[in-house]
């Protein structure tokens, strides 16, 4: 059984990974106006990756005997200046996720949560993908500066970005 004080911390990492989906969401609707239908593409894929977090943590939470409360959720931001500075801000905000992420293992560790610090331990990976991901982005775009046919190329490269499902736990296996 899960403790208080780690149930409440999770719910607000599914709050949290909640409003990823929908910031990313948002951005997509941001680079589909600007006509960057591979830009909006890899921010729908990145959108349905934050809702496998969120039932990632749904399911452990479930799992630990806990109760799953969900809180409202902010609207995210809606307007970006460029292309650059909507994966700028994509990358500081996973960089707060990476704190968010660090700051519940260390409280999985003070609470001698061993089944929750190996649970958090995926994400902790996952963060190392995501902040380098919108990373490398922002330096692609940094290096084509304002050059169009650079845009264009990088476009065509997000585009081909596909949302893989995890797989379906094994039958009798638990998520």
């Amino acid at each position: 059984m899960i403790n208080q004080k780690m149930q409440d911390a999770i719910n607000k990492q599914i709050n949290r990974e909640y409003f990823s989906s929908y910031l990313y969401l948002s951005m997509a609707a941001y680079f589909e106006s600007a006509g960057l239908k591979g830009f909006s593409n890899w921010m729908r894929v990145q959108a349905l990756e934050e809702m496998v977090h969120v039932m990632k943590f749904y399911d452990f939470l479930l799992q630990r005997g806990g109760t799953v409360t969900l809180l409202d959720i902010e609207a995210p931001q809606s307007k970006w200046t460029s292309p650059l500075n909507a994966f700028e801000y994509a990358y500081a905000h996973e960089q707060k996720v990476t704190g968010m992420i660090n700051d519940l293992l260390t409280l999985s560790n003070s609470e001698k949560d061993h089944a929750t610090a190996n649970f958090l331990q995926w994400f902790v990976n996952e963060q190392v993908e995501e902040e380098a991901s919108a990373s490398e982005i922002a330096q692609k775009l940094k290096l084509i500066s304002s050059s169009s046919e650079g845009l264009f190329m990088l476009d065509r490269e997000l585009a081909a970005r596909v949302f893989t499902p995890p797989p379906a736990p094994q039958q009798g296996a638990k998520a």
